[in-house]
Order: structure tokens, then sequence, then C-alpha cells
């Protein structure tokens, strides 16, 4: 474990003299910085705050903090769940949320040039003006494209178009000894040794700190319309899933949620989007899928493919949302389940655990289960198509050490058996300081055992984001 030094007076002098204008220290410092969008991994100010404009000024600080052995904590928007962006040893943040210019398109090469502060929303709504897509679509909407590159986030649209990682063409990097390094280039395919490129995206700001992309974009398909397929029950819903890829569809989007995750996010967003009683019949699951085509017909001939596929499987009904506004509502249903439950819960904690997709039903029936042994509510939903799933746990009852230590008891047990079912720990949100203990007993010591060797040469004095992924402390 690492000792590091005290932030100085002097330090900090030579911290403005770097960033002039950028570093906020005391009082000013606003206490948001001190957490996550997931609390429960703990609160720890930040000592100085430096709000950098360019690679240059990162750089300096870099070199600064380095040279005196200060721990620094890399921030974007702060959307993380995992305590990736908690300053644990308080010291340094670098908030890069300024450095947020769309710097060019290379609409030859088919890639845009961009800072790591740009929000994704930001990103997609310049590039579909442009006719154009970027495919990553996690849930946050408003989280900086620096920190989905951060933890390889994948969201709705990985199904069809894969993750973040397979968008990054380059980058530039700031080690943590203050070097400044160009990674990758803008071409589609590599053979030049190590990648380098591919360790940096999902290490979450602890081998160094991104702070330019180039991003490969893809031009917008024409057509789009989303289906809202409501079933009886999770395993019939589910069971679905498969169907698509063995029928030779081939969806946008492919996601579930369960019945009381839905009825959270109506109240939450005040109007019923998803049809609760369907003939008689009350829907437990839904599907919500989302097709993509050149032309109306292509399209008019997917959507007539899919419900007679789910139709079939066992589904209820389906319902068409063919229309922008349509489409606009069902997705803010789904892309409010985060908010929706934190308005509903005090104590809150979540997974994003990701399983072989033909074994998501037995999965989450056994998440179920022992989410009611441990005297937690669970609440589920999640990308289908690619079996990550988010798995909430939540209490309004419990005191937070009871509460903590029945999640680490469900962990445990969840953790174990999607390994055992051949999952990971995490599929797109991270390992942050809140999922280590679960990612050592899932890969194992010797894999653990690599990685902290790969962090020691990024980083010899272990000062950047220390206490994450790898590095215990």
């Amino acid at each position: 474990m690492s000792t590091y030094n005290t932030l100085t007076a002097e330090i900090i002098e030579q911290l403005q003299a770097a960033a002039p204008g950028n570093v906020i220290t005391g009082e000013d410092i606003n206490p948001d910085y001190s957490k996550d969008e997931m609390p429960i991994y703990g609160t720890h100010a930040p000592d100085c705050v430096v709000v950098p404009r360019s690679t240059e000024e990162v750089a300096a600080v870099m070199k600064i903090c380095n040279e005196n052995k200060i721990p620094v904590t890399p921030r974007g928007a702060g959307t993380g769940l995992a305590g990736g962006a908690v300053p644990l040893y308080g010291g340094v943040l670098i908030d890069t949320t300024k450095m947020n210019q769309i710097l060019e398109y290379d609409l030859e090469n088919f890639v845009v040039r961009i800072q790591p502060g740009v929000l994704l929303n930001d990103l997609a709504e310049d590039c579909s003006s442009k006719g154009l897509l970027y495919p990553p679509d996690p849930g946050e909407k408003f989280a900086c494209v620096g920190g989905n590159v951060a933890t390889n986030a994948g969201g709705m649209r990985a199904v069809k178009y894969g993750a973040t990682r397979d968008y990054v063409r380059a980058m530039t990097v700031v080690l943590p000894t203050g070097e400044i390094t160009h990674l990758g280039a803008t071409v589609s395919k590599t053979s030049s040794g190590y990648s380098l490129l591919n360790l940096m995206i999902g290490s979450e700001g602890t081998l160094g700190i991104i702070t330019e992309l180039t991003l490969k974009i893809i031009p917008a398909p024409k057509k789009v319309a989303s289906l809202i397929i409501p079933f009886e029950d999770l395993d019939t819903c589910i069971s679905t899933v498969p169907k698509f890829k063995m029928a030779h569809m081939d969806p946008q989007a492919l996601e579930f949620m369960e019945r009381e995750i839905v009825l959270s996010s109506e109240r939450y967003i005040g109007r019923s989007v998803f049809p609760q009683v369907i003939d008689g019949i009350t829907a437990g699951a839904y599907l919500l899928v989302t097709l993509d085509a050149n032309n109306e017909d292509e399209l008019d001939a997917l959507i007539e493919q899919a419900a007679e596929l789910v139709m079939e499987a066992g589904a209820i009904d389906v319902l068409v949302a063919d229309t922008p506004n349509k489409m606009k509502d069902a997705w803010a249903a789904r892309s409010s389940f985060l908010e929706a439950i934190m308005e509903e819960t005090k104590l809150l904690d979540e997974c994003d655990v990701v399983v072989p997709v033909n074994k998501i039903a037995s999965y989450l029936a056994y998440v179920n289960k022992t989410g009611e042994e441990c005297g937690l509510t669970i609440k589920s939903f999640g990308h289908a198509g690619d079996g990550n799933l988010h798995i909430y746990q939540c209490s309004n009852d419990l005191t937070e050490d009871e509460f903590k230590a029945r999640v680490d008891k469900f962990f445990e047990l969840i953790y174990a058996e999607a390994t055992a079912l051949g999952g990971l720990v995490s599929g797109e949100h991270g390992i942050g300081s809140g999922k280590i203990k679960y990612l050592v007993e899932s890969v194992g010591e010797t894999n653990m055992r690599l990685m902290e060797g790969i962090k020691h040469v990024f980083d010899p004095n272990m000062i950047l984001n220390p206490g994450k992924v790898c590095y215990r402390l």
C-alpha cells in the first residue's frame, strides 16, 4: 500500500500556476465532488479540484502531483455507479467537464474527434443533425463520453452495434507521470504490438487520463421503430430473447424489465406507457425492442416478423411505437428506471452482472430467490440481447450497516452463481472501489496480480485513482 503526501500551500500554488484560474480549494469545493451516483460506496472530499481546459494543463498538474506523491482522481460528470470517481484519499480531483468540445468530423474516414467532457447526449444530437449515428447508447445520456470510454460502457444498442470499445479509434492520454501519449489511429484494424488503446479503454482512470478521443461513427439508419411486448411472466419473456437471433433478426436494442420496475418508472414520469392488463391477463415482464431499416417496407417486414415470433413464443400482445413521440415515451420510461428507484428507496446498491444470454432466465430466478432469502427488495432490468443485467437491491426500513451486510452476502452468492454460469462481475459500470472484492473472487489472484502489475508500469507511484479496479488499499 502506498502512502501519500499532504497537499501543501506551496503545491497548490504550483497547481494554480499550471492551470491558471482553474483551481478550486476550501469551501468553494462542491460537495458533489465527494461522491458519485451510488453514495453507498462512501463520500470522500478532495483537498483541491482542478478543472483543466487542455491536455497540457492536465499534464502539468499530473507532473506536479507525481513528483510530490499526491493522489489524483479523474472525474467526468460523476454519473458512475461503483465509486470509481470518489477521491478515497483526498488529494487532487481533476474534473474534465470543461474539456467539452466536439473538435472535428472526418466524413471520409467516418470518425469524429472530441474532448472527453462532451456529454453523450450532445454528441448523439450533433451526429443526428448530420445524418450520422454514434452507436453506443448507455442509459445515462448526460454522462461524459470520456467516462463511457473509461468504463467501456455498453448500453442499449450494444446487442447490434457493440460496446464503446468498438468505436474508439484513437485517443490522447496523460500518464500519471505527466507524459502525453497518443494511442491508436484513424484506421479500422491494427496488428502493431500490444493494444495499449484497448488497455486504456475500461481502465476507469487508473492508468491515464483521457484528454481527446477519435470515435468511429456510422450513417444513421433511415427508419426506426420500437415494440413494447408484454408477457405474463419473466421466464417466458426472457426465453424469447434468443429466438430473435435464431430468426436472423438483428434488433438495434433488446431490453427486458420486470413489472415492478416499470410501475416505479411510470409513477416517476407521471404517465403510463406500458400496458398493465391485456385481455384480462396481468403483464409480469416486458421486452422493449428497437428495429432499424433502410426503408419503410423493410421496417414493416421486420415488425411483422418480430410480432409473429413473440406471439408464438407466448407474448400477450405487441404494441408498435413507430412515431417519434411514441418512441420517446417508451424510452423515457426505460431511461428513468434508476431515477425512479432512487426516488422511492432510502438505501440502494446495484450490480450490472453479465451472463450468457441463454442463462438469463435461470439466473434471474436464482437472483430473486436469493434476494428474498437475504431480506432485500430486488428490482431488475437490463440488456437482454447481450446478457447484461442491472440488479438493484433496495430497502426502506433497514439500518445502513444491516443493509450493507445483507447486500454483501447477496453479492457473494449471485456473483459466484454468475461465475459458475460463465459470466462476469460487470458488463459496463466497472469495478471502481465497490466491486473489487467480488472481482477477486470471480477472476482469481493470478489475474489480479497481472492487472496490478500493469498498474505499476503505468503508475509507478500509484497516485492515479488509488483503490480502484485492481489496486487494493
